[in-house]
């Protein structure tokens, strides 16, 4: 097992070189790089149209899980003609279009799919999230109350939200946008509203303290992630722990207090998606009639 075995599949016409099919990635769950690739290619309907037209993040694990593991941003010269890429900041940045391009990725080991807020090619947030960080997995229950308050308020304001789990210890709550109308200046106000509102009314439970070590045992309500330069964990990427933990979209009737981000390892994802259907299928439509804007204006009426 592991060789350096190369085999050839084609996808959509285009060769894709596969090394070490059989190659450990999460040895706990005998999951095989070939298992992986099976995994993006069935998962690619829902997790491409997340990475498509975004300067991409990897992080990738050469030895699998819970070892060695490197950031990537810039494309390396050997990568094929079918990788895209966008220059930004002096770095050749990947741009997953296809599925080609998400199973050569998988090939290289890239575990966990980091993505800008924004699309290529422009300066507006395509979307908030509101990253919900607990100090551990024991208290994942704080992660879940930060998000019910955050429904909360956000069905006061009429605003669609979506929330899936860090594929770690927290979860993150999305909250579409029309494309190219708001800045990221114009985000940041509401979602510094959102994070004083939570420590004024549980200021036991959350923080907004940048330094962990200042925190305690509060959920850091992290508003500060969702800015310009900043990347998310891509729903449905998978995690390199050694669980394979998946940042996994759920519905909002799934949060209950009992829910535990161990639930959704990468084996059981997509037969998920099968029985349940994709809590984020509705995420592109949501944005036409979002009413973001009457939001913003009474945040600036309130001198927020």
């Amino acid at each position: 097992m592991g060789k350096n075995t190369q085999q050839e599949v084609m996808i959509n016409g285009i060769k894709v070189g596969i090394t070490s099919p059989d190659k450990p990635l999460w040895p706990n769950l005998d999951i095989l790089k070939l298992h992986y690739l099976e995994y993006l290619a069935k998962m690619a309907p829902f997790l491409l149209p997340f990475l498509q037209n975004r300067a991409l993040t990897v992080i990738r694990y050469p030895h699998g899980a819970g070892d060695e593991r490197f950031y990537q941003k810039n494309c390396p010269d050997y990568a094929p003609d079918f990788v895209e890429t966008v220059f930004e900041d002096g770095i050749h940045y990947i741009v997953c279009n296809n599925l080609q391009t998400l199973l050569w990725l998988g090939n290289q080991l890239a575990f966990e799919l980091h993505i800008p807020f924004r699309k290529n090619g422009t300066a507006y947030p395509s979307e908030i999230v509101m990253d919900l960080d607990p100090p551990s997995r024991d208290d994942f229950i704080l992660s879940v109350e930060a998000a019910l308050l955050i429904q909360e308020v956000c069905d006061r304001l009429k605003l669609k939200t979506f929330i899936k789990t860090s594929g770690n210890k927290g979860l993150q709550v999305y909250i579409p946008l029309p494309e190219a109308r708001f800045t990221f200046d114009d985000t940041r106000k509401f979602t510094h509203f959102l994070a004083q509102y939570l420590i004024t009314k549980e200021p036991q439970w959350f923080t907004i303290e940048r330094l962990k070590k200042n925190r305690g045992n509060k959920c850091y309500i992290d508003f500060i992630q969702h800015a310009e330069g900043k990347t998310i964990i891509a729903p449905y990427s998978v995690r390199g722990n050694e669980e394979a933990l998946v940042a996994t979209p759920i519905h909002w009737q799934e949060l209950t207090r009992d829910l535990r981000p161990e639930a959704f390892p990468l084996p059981i994802i997509h037969r998920r998606v099968l029985e349940n259907g994709d809590p984020f299928e509705e995420f592109e439509k949501a944005k036409t009639s979002q009413p973001f804007g009457p939001v913003l204006d009474w945040l600036n009426e309130q001198g927020l």
